[in-house]
């Protein structure tokens, strides 16, 4: 198994990237402040089981053989463009109303968690992410490649959950004053969906 400072290392860098800006953690953000914290959490549960398949997928190289596909890197990224845009619409289309109505509850769990699972397989550059990101701190002598990844798939999966958690938490507390207000609710709806819309753009004019 990896060293105990290799480790340390990278769970600190994996902190570091968790709060860094980009579309899965912006994707928590804009879901807790509009829907709640226990909906935001739900989405973080759903990202943590994307990286897991991610994780996975690189310990058994199916990542090095998606890597060198540019067809299938094309399909990923025009499939989560698309589902971007479904949400994007969505949230243009969501109905404001009593904070009772807006949170967590009116939206099935299972609907949720599946977002944030669903968003993170469909970002094509995660996965490319993880094939570059993982091995650097492999060590050959430490005992079985793949098992490695694991653990640091694991460690990568703790940290997601305290910056993600975070940031959920905090985001759904504004968003717990922000909906009592019907016209705020409004304009948060419209908010989303511009996000949404924008990260899909992103992701369908990005190259690997």
């Amino acid at each position: 198994m990896p060293s105990l400072e290799t480790t340390v290392a990278f769970f600190l860098v994996a902190i570091v990237l968790g709060f860094t800006p980009g579309p899965d953690n912006t994707f928590v953000l804009m879901q807790s402040i509009a829907r709640g914290k226990r909906a935001g959490m739900l989405v973080v549960a759903g990202l943590c089981v994307g990286i897991c398949m991610h994780t996975v997928a690189v310990a058994l190289g199916l990542a090095a053989v998606f890597a060198a596909s540019e067809s299938a890197f094309t399909v990923l990224k025009v499939v989560g463009a698309a589902y971007l845009a479904y949400l994007a619409r969505q949230a243009f289309r969501a109905p404001v109303g009593p904070l009772e109505a807006t949170g967590a509850s009116s939206t099935a769990v299972g609907g949720l968690f599946g977002r944030g699972v669903v968003m993170n397989l469909t970002n094509p550059k995660v996965l490319l992410f993880f094939l570059a990101f993982l091995p650097q701190f492999v060590a050959p002598e430490a005992g079985p490649v793949a098992l490695q990844i694991v653990w640091f798939g694991l460690c990568f999966i703790v940290a997601t959950v305290l910056t993600f958690g975070t940031v959920a938490l905090l985001a759904g507390a504004i968003g717990d004053l922000l909906r009592r207000s019907t016209r705020a609710q409004s304009y948060l709806n419209r908010l989303c969906g511009v996000v949404f819309a924008g990260l899909a753009v992103r992701l369908l004019t990005s190259a690997r």
